[in-house]
C-alpha cells in the first residue's frame, strides 16, 4: 500500500489538514510526535488506531512534500 492509500486531504476533517485514513489525526501530529522522540511503539500504545504501515506513510508524505519544496534566497 503506498502512503497515497493511507493519507487524505478532506476539507471536512480537520479543515483539510493531511490526516490518516480514517482517523482524525494530521500527518503533523504524528512527525511532531517523533521529533519530541516518540518511538514507532509509543505512537502505537498511545494510538491503537494507527499501524506501522501508517507511520511510515506519515514520513514518506512529509519527505515527498519537503523534496518539491522550492527556497528562493531573500534580497537584501
Amino acid at each position: 500500500m503506498t502512503w497515497q492509500e493511507r493519507i487524505i486531504v478532506d476539507p471536512d476533517i480537520l479543515v483539510g489538514k493531511p490526516v490518516v485514513k480514517g482517523t482524525r489525526l494530521a500527518v503533523e501530529f504524528i512527525i511532531e510526535l517523533l521529533a519530541q522522540g516518540w518511538s514507532e511503539a509509543d505512537i502505537l500504545q498511545n494510538y491503537p488506531g494507527l499501524t506501522r504501515e501508517d507511520i511510515q506513510a506519515c514520513l514518506k508524505y512529509a519527505s515527498v512534500i519537503l523534496s518539491t519544496e522550492k527556497v528562493y534566497p531573500l534580497k537584501t
